[in-house]
């Protein structure tokens, strides 16, 4: 995750750098420095991250499993199905989709960044 997309989902959640490091239990100077980009994002604080914006917008009761909009023939193996998490599915680690589940959660983000569920749950 670049500076310029940290500093765009802060304002998308609606909080200021200090409510953001109360949320995330950090210090307000780690988020300075994550917004100015003298330091890097780890992948938990980027996952949080997308976790929250896409739970604020309690979108997901309304949207079709993952599993259902992929055709997927191998659901029942796959942590997505068996935890009822459809609109999840990127932040789960093991999921069956696009070659993911023997990937770290970096390698896996960056394939569900280009799917269309991922997308449709960010805009």
């Amino acid at each position: 995750m670049e500076k310029a997309e940290f500093s765009k989902i802060r304002k998308k959640l609606e909080k200021t750098q200090k409510q953001l490091a109360a949320l995330l239990g950090m210090s307000l100077k780690t988020i300075h420095s994550y917004e100015q980009g003298w330091r890097t994002i780890p992948a938990h604080i980027e996952r949080q991250l997308f976790f929250l914006l896409i739970n604020q917008r309690q979108r997901h009761n309304q949207l079709t499993p993952c599993w259902e909009q992929k055709e997927c023939n191998e659901k029942e193996d796959c942590p997505a199905w068996e935890f009822q998490s459809g609109h999840l599915c990127w932040f789960l680690c093991g999921t069956l989709c696009e070659c993911t589940s023997e990937s770290t959660y970096r390698e896996k983000v960056n394939v569900c960044r280009s799917c269309n569920i991922f997308q449709s749950l960010i805009e």
